[in-house]
């Protein structure tokens, strides 16, 4: 997908990931060749998701995640308990009253 057609807010997220996981592979003191090795993808692979290019993969930005050590942070993501907004929405949608399944029975 060409970057052009992608959101400036989306463009700017991928550059800030590719730069995140750049900063935790050189803490790692890892070159992109043992990073690339240890998540089974190629260099030129991790070069592109580095650089924040939309075409790389959800499976390849795991893998990458998951030679890291930072698998659990993937729990941060569109995590539905977080999500304020769509709490907000679901609460607006619930009924005001809960009626019983069968109807109301009102023989004494």
């Amino acid at each position: 997908m060409p970057t052009a057609t992608l959101p400036f807010e989306v463009r700017q997220a991928a550059l800030k990931l590719g730069e995140s996981l750049r900063t935790a592979r050189t803490r790692r003191q890892m070159s992109q060749d043992e990073l690339a090795t240890a998540a089974q993808i190629s260099r030129k692979t991790l070069y592109a998701l580095e650089k924040g290019a939309p075409g790389v993969t959800i499976g390849t930005l795991v893998s990458v995640l998951w030679a890291l050590g930072l698998i659990d942070t993937m729990n941060a993501v569109a995590n539905p308990d977080t999500d304020e907004h769509g709490r907000i929405l679901e609460a607006a949608r619930r009924p005001t009253r809960v009626h019983s399944p069968g109807g109301t029975n009102n023989d004494f």
